[in-house]
């Protein structure tokens, strides 16, 4: 009997554990969402997010890439790893951190996973031979209910142009869900695709930065708002975020894990309040709990999508 308690207790402090692992991932990928709109808004472009993003991550990722074997890009290969950088790389931040320029913090929150969901499950049913059941169809439409709502309501004459906003987010979860599909056809681990990214995305950019661009813009920052931004964007979300998650996967199954990044949205929304200044008009409110509750339905159901978050 005794041994059955602590079997028990142990199983209890390990799901614990996979919560609180996947919990942080969650509140580390709404602090970048809160961030890149912060960051827009105080007059950085994508170009700095990106650097803040691979360059710190490169940097961190990189002795685990040498100990991996660069022969092999830490077993991604190196063409697979050249594919993986240019989809989730420059370009998807330039999608990502972009559309804060022209739209809200609720319609980046909520589109770009959304968007990522979508055209995931599109990509599983079309090549990889996914059945459209009734609860992701259920998913599917509670998520473009969602959506609609929050494109509507941010497309004002206050902001004529969120629409282009919208259209990158758009583009910025397309490219997240060509990156999931990918790993799960190459079986590619996601901290080892995350790594070869990075650094190669750091190769690529922190050099063509200095000899073509500028640090300005990210040298004028006073000391603690620089190094928040490199916590947020370099570390966590560049890192700790696919870590965590990796690790709630491990611990919980796919499953469970898979619910996580579904609440993102929510919880980017809650935090932009205090952090960010913005708070959501009513009709947002309700397309995110409505795209956030389609997540949940969609993502269960999704193994494309459950192999890393948002």
């Amino acid at each position: 009997m005794a041994e059955v308690k602590a079997g028990a207790g142990y199983a209890a402090r390990a799901r614990l554990t996979g919560v609180l692992f996947g919990l942080s991932a969650v509140v580390m990928w709404a602090l970048y969402f809160v961030y890149a709109r912060e960051a827009a808004q105080t007059g950085l472009l994508p170009i700095d997010v990106i650097v803040l993003r691979y360059g710190m991550a490169g940097v961190i990722l990189l002795p685990w890439l040498v100990r991996k074997g660069l022969g092999n890009l830490g077993g991604v290969g190196w063409g697979r790893g050249i594919v993986v950088a240019i989809i989730v790389g420059p370009l998807f931040l330039m999608f990502a951190a972009g559309g804060f320029h022209y739209a809200p913090l609720a319609h980046g929150a909520v589109i770009q996973p959304s968007t990522a969901a979508l055209v995931g499950t599109c990509a599983a049913i079309l090549f990889l031979g996914e059945k459209l059941q009734a609860t992701r169809i259920a998913g599917i439409v509670m998520v473009l209910g969602g959506i609609a709502l929050i494109s509507l309501t941010g497309t004002t004459a206050a902001a004529p142009d969120a629409w282009k906003g919208q259209l990158m987010f758009v583009a910025a979860g397309s490219c997240w869900a060509i990156f999931t599909i990918l790993l799960r056809i190459w079986q590619l681990g996601a901290i080892a695709a995350t790594a070869a990214a990075s650094v190669l995305s750091a190769v690529v950019v922190l050099p063509g930065v200095w000899m073509f661009g500028t640090f300005a813009r990210l040298a004028a920052l006073p000391t603690e708002k620089l190094l928040l931004l490199i916590c947020v964007h370099g570390v966590m979300s560049g890192v700790l975020a696919m870590v965590f998650y990796a690790r709630s996967v491990e611990i919980l199954g796919v499953g469970s894990a898979a619910l996580f990044p579904a609440v993102v949205p929510a919880v980017a929304l809650i935090l932009g309040i205090p952090l960010a200044g913005e708070v959501p008009l009513a009709p947002e409110w309700l397309g995110a709990v409505l795209a956030t509750t389609g997540l949940a339905v969609a993502l269960g159901g999704i193994p494309g999508l459950r192999r890393v978050g948002a």
